[in-house]
């Protein structure tokens, strides 16, 4: 066991440059930290074993899940059950930083939506 941070952990890009990093990755957990620069977002989908539970550390988020946008500022949560359909993007021109846990981990159970 270690302390992990985005120094350590596995990072990769996606989306419209967006970055993460693995601070977490078992077979039964996942935590991520993402970074979103202003105006980006990614593609809806689902998944169809993993919830998430989105975390906002700085910035704010705009979650929309089934339909519904949901605001999530610094220090805000919110919780996306498995099977439903969700996207989350920065609709801001400040820089978004979050958590994204998913139980089990959400890699190869994404369906675009």
């Amino acid at each position: 066991m270690q302390v992990v941070s985005i120094n350590n952990g596995k990072h990769y890009i996606w989306g419209e440059n967006c970055d993460g990093w693995h601070l977490v990755s078992s077979p039964d957990l996942s935590v991520i930290q993402e970074r979103m620069p202003g105006g980006s977002s990614e593609v809806r989908h689902l998944h169809h074993r993993a919830e998430q539970f989105f975390y906002v550390l700085s910035g704010t988020a705009t979650l929309e899940v089934s339909g519904r946008n949901h605001i999530l500022n610094a220090n805000e949560g919110f919780h996306v059950p498995a099977g439903v359909p969700h996207t989350l993007s920065n609709e801001t021109d400040q820089e978004l930083i979050f958590l994204v846990t998913s139980t089990p981990p959400s890699h190869g159970d994404r369906e675009e939506a």
